[in-house]
């Protein structure tokens, strides 16, 4: 790995540590995971993120973006392995709400430092509520991305669909943070403070592409729907024609 990597963070942090100093601490962590391993660093800074929410991946993710500028490894590999390690760290808690089932989940998480139990609550509750599509969009929003695999698990979603909507969503958001660490260079950090405004951008660029999706395909079946009975109509005056 490049020597010069912790030298460039150690450039870029003083400008993000004034605004936050505790912040320097999960970056140098991160950064030495990826000088270390590599983009598996990157991969399981995030499958860690996804089991201890407080960790932030608007920091991590545009920090392994700045990595793959720095040369350490590739813009693809850096989106591919922190979509793997989001997907491993929420299949983890997928698992620990099929197995340990609802009751001793709460249980759990009243114990746990930083976690709300409100939050499980409500979580589970918008899941009953709005099924299997809460866990693609709840990719892209804080805390709510690491606990919308338990409601999941509890409620023993199919794995296949948990796994799919968890990579798709994860992808999405992956690629546009770690693309922005990429372009920013030496400035990653700047990403964090526009975290929230990226975060309902994407949000409203999904959910009217998943809008616009199904309008076509309703569209599209409403016709098809439609030609069966025309050509019904055209093959019973077929008959009246040929005995004229």
């Amino acid at each position: 790995m490049p020597s010069g990597l912790s030298t460039a963070l150690s450039a870029a942090l003083p400008a993000a540590s004034t605004a936050e100093p505790a912040l320097d601490g999960v970056a140098g962590w991160a950064v030495n995971l990826m000088e270390t391993l590599g983009p598996v660093g990157a991969a399981i800074a995030i499958a860690l993120e996804n089991l201890f929410p407080p960790l932030p991946s608007e920091i991590i993710l545009p920090l392994a973006g700045f990595t793959a500028s720095q040369g350490s490894f590739g813009l693809v590999e850096a989106i591919v392995w922190t979509t793997a390690g989001s997907v491993v760290g929420a299949l983890a808690l997928y698992l620990v709400g099929a197995l340990v089932g609802r009751e001793r989940t709460r249980w759990v998480a009243e114990r746990l430092p930083l976690v709300k139990v409100a939050d499980v609550d409500r979580t589970e509750q918008f899941f009953l509520k709005h099924g299997g599509a809460t866990v693609f969009f709840g990719r892209f929003i804080p805390i709510f991305r690491s606990l919308i695999s338990i409601p999941a698990g509890v409620e023993r979603m199919p794995l296949w669909k948990f796994l799919g909507l968890s990579a798709a969503g994860s992808l999405v958001w992956n690629t546009i943070f770690v693309y922005a660490g990429y372009a920013l260079g030496e400035q990653w950090h700047v990403v964090e403070e526009y975290a929230g405004v990226l975060q309902k951008i994407v949000i409203v660029v999904v959910a009217a592409a998943v809008v616009w999706f199904v309008v076509t395909r309703v569209w599209r079946w409403v016709n098809d729907d439609e030609r069966p009975a025309h050509a019904r109509g055209a093959r019973s005056s077929s008959p009246a024609r040929d005995e004229a």
